[in-house]
């Protein structure tokens, strides 16, 4: 009986080690020598890094970010990524897609403020848009399937110089002022340099005069 016990106890704990061993995420470290394998590209010279959808999840944008100095466009939507972090080396990055996460706010964006012109970030889980106005170069932003519910929070785009294209489809604010009719107008109103809105454009009353 006690050997049996031994053999169960023994098992026991291997499960327990391979439940562990798989929720540790996949590292930035790791991906990107996996990307490098598959590629036969050096990823400190690459221009476009993807690394979407790994197995299993990227957890934490870590250090080794920091070594992509020269890339221009980061992909790394469908993971588990929490928080925006060490972006700090990335000096020429232009693009940064982050959709399918589990990030809930935009903070650790400054590093990229001068450079960062296109935003994806679709369904994740952010209400607040603090930390938004410091991407002054930002045309792009789509945000689609997140949780902004008030104008206040919206308002705070009107921060952003640059910003002519923007997707905040199915947000709990566009949801409940499509449904009233508003969404369109209010936004035209409260984002004067906006040319595109979830993906249609805008044609306000001075260009059709001038047309």
């Amino acid at each position: 009986e006690f050997g049996e016990f031994q053999t169960f106890q023994h098992y026991f704990i291997q499960i327990n080690l391979s439940k562990k061993e798989m929720s540790k995420g996949t590292t930035i470290k790791e991906a990107l020598a996996q990307w490098e394998q598959k590629t036969g590209e050096k990823a400190g010279e690459a221009e476009e890094i993807k690394l979407l959808c790994q197995i299993p999840s990227i957890e934490k944008m870590d250090a080794s970010l920091s070594t992509l100095t020269n890339c221009k466009k980061l992909s790394l939507s469908t993971n588990g990524i929490e928080k925006i972090t060490n972006l700090n080396g990335l000096k020429s990055l232009k693009i940064l897609s982050l959709g399918r996460n589990n990030i809930k706010s935009f903070s650790g964006l400054e590093p990229v403020g001068d450079t960062l012109e296109e935003l994806w970030i679709s369904y994740n889980l952010i209400e607040k848009m603090k930390g938004i106005g410091v991407l002054k170069k930002l045309k792009v932003l789509f945000m689609s399937n997140n949780l902004v519910k008030d104008w206040t929070e919206l308002q705070k785009l009107s921060e952003l110089p640059c910003l002519v294209d923007l997707n905040m489809v199915n947000n709990p604010i566009e949801e409940k002022h499509s449904v009233e009719g508003t969404w369109r107008s209010e936004i035209e109103k409260k984002l004067m340099k906006l040319k595109k809105l979830d993906g249609v454009p805008i044609v306000r009353q001075d260009e059709e005069d001038e047309g």
